[in-house]
């Protein structure tokens, strides 16, 4: 009776929640929520993969294809190598130039201390973020197909318990 009364007082009791499914044409997708209802949330978000094409999964049905690791992106506008040397010193995994940016790739336990040096030398970030990277990629080419991915990408931001969608979808211009 005490805990009832406690959170009823306005001790909302928030819970983190990983869905994993297949969206349209084998596209792989986790979905990361907080939610004080579970059922509700996972109610809305099947409904939403059903609805748009895809199907909900069980734990571990795609998590396999992904990885946590660090992602930063910093403006094409520094020095590439003395950039590179700096994040590789520190402990990067990859570094790589691309649309005018520069990717540099962390294992999830050194992306403080990437970030950290960067920062001390003055570089100004884009992203800065751990997060989760597939290991391969489902590119699509059928205008049908990009609808249909991307309705379901819309649904699942629109609902307001989905805090971040992660996708091995790659469109042809990321190529």
């Amino acid at each position: 009776a005490i805990d009832k009364a406690v959170k009823s007082a306005g001790g909302e009791d928030y819970e983190s929640v990983r869905y994993e499914g297949y969206g349209p044409n084998g596209v792989a997708f986790m979905v990361d929520c907080l939610t004080d209802n579970r059922n509700r949330t996972a109610m809305l978000v099947r409904s939403t993969f059903t609805k748009r094409g895809g199907n909900l999964g069980t734990d571990g049905s795609v998590s396999y294809m992904f990885e946590r690791k660090g992602s930063i992106v910093i403006p094409g506008e520094y020095d590439e190598e003395t950039m590179m040397m700096t994040a590789l010193d520190a402990g990067a995994l990859d570094f790589e130039s691309a649309d005018g940016n520069y990717l540099i790739t962390t294992d999830q336990n050194t992306f403080t201390t990437v970030r950290d040096a960067l920062e001390a030398k003055g570089y100004v970030f884009e992203t800065a973020e751990v997060t989760m990277i597939p290991q391969n990629y489902q590119t699509l080419t059928d205008e049908k197909q990009l609808m249909q991915i991307e309705k379901l990408l819309d649904g699942l931001e629109e609902n307001d318990d989905v805090i971040d969608v992660y996708h091995n979808w790659e469109s042809e211009d990321e190529e």
